[in-house]
């Protein structure tokens, strides 16, 4: 009996033993266990854009679209696409093909006009002997020597519409043909749709004519793109714009708002409303119609202002704060002011100061 008592009591102390033993390896392990730490960021001075982007294309302000005078049939094409001209450069000659109605009422014409004239020719005549014999006026001669010019003038006036039918040009004009196409305007060509052999027609009530070059100065371009409902209320005329082109990634363009439209157009279930911006260009630059570009447009900036990364920033409700260090790894609330912010760094009015380190609250490491 004694002998059990002597073996439970050297089991119990055994058992004390090891729940010691373990008690202490966990409280050793647990002071060992990786403490969170916190990375630290300091505010700086910077600018702060706020922007919103509109897709869109660079095109010059006035295409120029150079039409004939005259139907007929291109004879020749002294232009091609990306040559300047000069207002007044010769760019297409046209062959006229007479229409045969006006061909007919022009020669017709012609004929009523050689009689007329023929009829006053001896009416003048008859007029200048009664005269000399002193059986008529000075005046009733008069009046037969006037119509006689007129006769003349509606001749020579018919013979002139005769040559324009059929030919295009009358004898009289003393400058170039209108089957001559000359440019309206300097500028590059941008276009041209016809070759010889083409039939263009002059533009009339019916139709807009054909169009045998398209002019435009490659200088003078404008940005035009759509910017959406939600932030259109945010511009106005004269906003800065900053170009990126999708064939020039390397290079930016400046420009100015100048228009924005004020009736919207839905596209894929969103209000759009069109915006054009004048480009500003050196005398060096060149630009093609019609390159794709993203405008930066300028909402609000501010220069050199205390900045901080909008990631630190945390909200009690509706009241931004931060935590500040105060010591390793020891923080303090600091509420906080802020102003304009581009959604990854935001101005801030109050609060902090430069210096300061700022936890990254939302970023912990272990060690």
């Amino acid at each position: 009996m004694k002998k059990g008592r002597i073996i439970f009591l050297l089991v119990f102390v055994v058992g004390v033993i090891a729940a010691a033993v373990y008690t202490l390896q966990f409280l050793y392990a647990k002071e060992q266990a990786p403490q969170a730490t916190y990375s630290l960021e300091a505010p700086a001075m910077g600018d702060i854009l706020k922007k919103t982007v509109s897709s869109g294309s660079v095109v010059p302000r006035k295409e120029i679209l150079i039409k004939p005078q005259i139907s007929g049939i291109v004879s020749r094409v002294l232009v091609e696409a990306g040559d300047t001209v000069d207002q007044g450069d010769l760019i297409a000659v046209v062959r006229v093909v007479p229409d045969m109605g006006q061909l007919s009422s022009a020669q017709s014409r012609l004929e009523r006009a050689r009689i007329s004239q023929h009829d006053a020719q001896r009416i003048h005549e008859r007029q200048e002997s009664l005269k000399k014999n002193g059986v008529i006026s000075a005046q009733d001669f008069e009046q037969s020597e006037t119509s006689l010019q007129q006769a003349r003038e509606e001749f020579r006036a018919a013979e002139d519409n005769l040559q324009i039918v059929r030919d295009g040009v009358a004898a009289r004009s003393g400058e170039a043909s209108n089957t001559e196409v000359r440019s309206t305007v300097q500028g590059m060509v941008l276009d041209v749709p016809i070759q010889v052999g083409n039939t263009v027609i002059q533009a009339n009530t019916f139709n807009d004519g054909t169009t045998v070059a398209t002019v435009a100065n490659m200088q003078d371009l404008i940005f035009k793109g759509h910017i959406d409902e939600s932030e259109v209320e945010n511009l106005h005329v004269g906003i800065p714009l900053i170009l990126t082109l999708g064939a020039m990634p390397n290079r930016t363009f400046k420009a100015a708002l100048e228009f924005i439209a004020p009736k919207g157009v839905e596209d894929n279930g969103a209000i759009q409303f069109e915006i054009r911006a004048a480009v500003q260009l050196d005398s060096s630059d060149f630009i093609r119609s019609g390159f794709s570009a993203n405008a930066d447009v300028v909402l609000d900036e501010r220069s050199n202002v205390l900045t901080l990364s909008e990631s630190l920033v945390q909200y009690d409700g509706s009241d931004p704060f931060v935590e500040a260090q105060t010591g390793a790894q020891q923080f303090e609330r600091r509420d906080v002011k802020l102003g304009l912010s581009d959604g990854l760094t935001v101005e801030v009015l109050s609060g902090i100061a430069l210096g300061d380190s700022i936890k990254q609250w939302n970023q912990p490491k272990f060690d």
